[in-house]
């Protein structure tokens, strides 16, 4: 091989090894930039804020300890907090009117020796909020003056309105809130005070809830909650099936007992409930209430007083009552009664009763409406002590051969009288009843105003035997004048 050609050869070879070097040496060329570039921006950020760097609420990015302090300086100087109130009333503080100035301190400059220059990019990744205590003075009294003359706090204060349940006819609502225009002070002084301090320029009192807050609003759901609750009350429905009408109980009326405290828990108003009932109970009771008699010689009269009579038991009734609407019942029914009458026409004896004229001394006993046995009487002498009672009554006892006792003589110590009798027909357990009075001479007329009974309808033996054979216990007894 010539000499040439050799020679050819190494250049060759020493081109080929140039060219493996070279992207190496281009690679290293750009990671020493990037250091270099890398190391400048550290060495920026060491008087430098991180991006995206935050101070009391203010961006800093990038800039320096003289930057921050020169923006607060100027910020004292010219210092402006608009204070917007409802219907956009606004009201001013200005930093001069409160001498609002700047104490200077080293918490900025802490905060930037905090900052490691060499971790700078993960300021890419996330705020870097920093805590600086910036020092303003003011005159505390100032503010608190102009504070006072803030056209919200001396206007009139209503307090807010809740939400809450409220029934529409169909179902319980919520009803929305009503915001008020009381202030609270304890609030609204803290975020005035807190706002100069970050020299904010604009504070509206109601984002910031400067305003006595109501506790629930449309969106709570202990609201809704509550109006669920109530609504499930609402679907019960008590028909009572009275004899000319039907009353019912139902989401109208029921929505009128329910009722929520201030925490929103809801309770069935009992005593709202049990004083409906007694309502109920005072229209269709009839014990002692007044009822037109006709009497079968044609004389009508109004009888009242008594014990005979529908009565509903109030206290039982009320509790079931209670106790299906809790349940959300749907169901007809008759109420509970402590006593019970033949009817609940006007005349609720019916028409099988026995019947006592205490003016004309006489006496009916009608079975189905017609007379099935009529005698004359004798009642209680008219005085206050043993006049016969009026009303409607029962027959309560039949006993035969009774001796019937009359209270004690204090003088004595022994009854007025014990006096033996056939025939025994209690109507009150106050000891007037019918029986046989063979000591009468007579029976009706007048002789009752001067050898009256002592409250009992005196009859004559066949009479009283008659009577008794006919009657039973719970008869009606209808006692007038």
């Amino acid at each position: 091989m010539s000499e040439s050609t050799k020679k050819k050869i190494r250049r060759r070879r020493r081109r080929k090894g140039n060219m493996g070097k070279k992207p190496w040496i281009i690679a290293g060329s750009i990671v020493g930039a990037l250091v270099v570039i890398y190391l400048g921006i550290s060495a920026f950020f060491i008087g430098h804020f991180y991006i995206d760097t935050e101070i009391n609420g203010q961006d800093f990015s990038g800039k320096s300890v003289s930057d921050v302090e020169n923006y607060i300086k100027e910020q004292v100087q010219d210092y402006e907090l608009t204070i917007i109130e409802q219907n956009n009333e606004k009201d001013v503080i200005k930093g001069s009117d409160i001498s609002l100035t700047y104490k200077e301190n080293d918490d900025i400059q802490k905060a930037m020796d905090a900052q490691n220059p060499l971790l700078w990019p993960k300021a890419f990744f996330s705020v870097s909020s920093t805590n600086v205590t910036i020092d303003v003075g003011y005159d505390q009294d100032a503010l608190n003056t102009k504070i006072q003359e803030v056209k919200a706090v001396t206007q009139e204060q209503t307090d807010p309105v809740s939400a809450y349940p409220k029934f529409d006819g169909d179902s319980f609502v919520v009803e929305p809130e009503v915001y008020g225009t009381a202030v609270n002070m304890d609030v609204f002084t803290q975020k005035v005070a807190e706002y100069i301090t970050q020299f904010k320029t604009e504070l509206n009192m109601m984002d910031e809830e400067c305003y006595v807050m109501p506790k629930y609003t449309s969106d709570s759901p202990e609201v809704q909650k509550a109006c669920d609750a109530m609504n499930q009350y609402c679907k019960a429905s008590i028909t009572y099936t009275m004899e000319d009408e039907n009353v019912v109980v139902d989401k109208e009326l029921i929505s009128t007992w329910l009722k929520y405290d201030d925490n929103m828990q809801i309770s069935l108003d009992e005593d709202a409930v049990r004083k409906w009932m007694r309502e109920f109970g005072k229209k269709y009771d009839t014990v002692g209430t007044t009822r037109s008699i006709t009497t079968p010689n044609g004389k009508t009269v109004d009888v009242s007083g008594g014990t005979y009579g529908w009565s509903v038991d109030e206290d039982s009734e009320t509790k079931t009552l209670i106790n299906s609407i809790k349940n959300g019942e749907v169901t007809e029914k008759t109420p509970a009664y402590v006593q019970e009458a033949a009817s609940h026409s006007e005349q609720d004896w019916g028409t099988t009763y026995a019947e006592v004229d205490l003016t004309d001394q006489h006496m009916w006993y009608i079975v189905d409406g017609s007379v099935a046995f009529e005698a004359d009487v004798v009642t209680g002498l008219p005085t206050p002590e043993r006049e016969t009672p009026s009303g409607v009554y029962s027959i309560l006892e039949l006993k035969r051969d009774k001796t019937l006792v009359g209270e004690t003589d204090p003088a004595t110590g022994k009854p007025i009288y014990e006096t033996p009798v056939s025939y025994w027909m209690r109507v009150t357990w106050t000891g007037v009843g019918f029986h046989d009075a063979t000591w009468q001479p007579y029976f009706g007329g007048s002789l009752y105003q001067t050898n009256g009974s002592h409250g009992c309808i005196n009859m004559s033996y066949d009479d009283a035997a008659t009577l008794y054979s006919m009657l039973s216990i719970g008869t009606p007894v209808v006692m007038h004048y």
